[in-house]
């Protein structure tokens, strides 16, 4: 498995203690950036993860600003891309399940790092369910 993960500077330091848990785990990642605690726009790096899961040289990507908002919009502006706000790990599974998300994005602000840890674990263990899903997920993209 590999991922892609990005924020901008209001995510900075969560993506990095992300970063040092994916490597813990043994989990390859592209760091799409931003690189430092300076000013950066969102959209850059949700875009950046985005081409990344499209392109097919990752399987999914985690996105991180403030809020969670702004990237994650982002992120779904490319057909096939879909971003989950996710604030607990309960929201994680669920994204994977039913919506067969393939991006995780994280509310740097208002999550702690240990929640942000069980988010990834469980979106990265769930898979979709199909079923009675696969149909409005098909909907999604116009």
């Amino acid at each position: 498995m590999k991922l892609a993960i990005g924020s901008d500077h209001a995510g900075f330091e969560l993506k990095e203690q992300l970063r040092s848990y994916l490597q813990e785990k043994g989990i390859d990642h592209t760091d799409k950036g931003c690189y430092s605690s300076e000013r950066a726009d969102y959209p850059d790096y949700g875009h950046a993860v985005a081409n990344d899961v499209l392109a097919g040289t990752v399987n999914f990507g985690i996105v991180i600003c403030g809020s969670g908002n702004g990237i994650n919009m982002a992120a779904n502006k490319h057909k096939g891309i879909r971003a989950a706000l996710c604030w607990n790990a309960e929201i994680a599974g669920l994204a994977r399940q039913h919506n067969d998300a393939n991006i995780l994005t994280l509310p740097g602000r208002y999550i702690s790092l240990e929640e942000a840890k069980k988010c990834v674990d469980v979106f990265l263990s769930e898979s979709f369910e199909g079923g009675r899903h696969q149909g409005r997920v098909e909907k999604i993209d116009l």
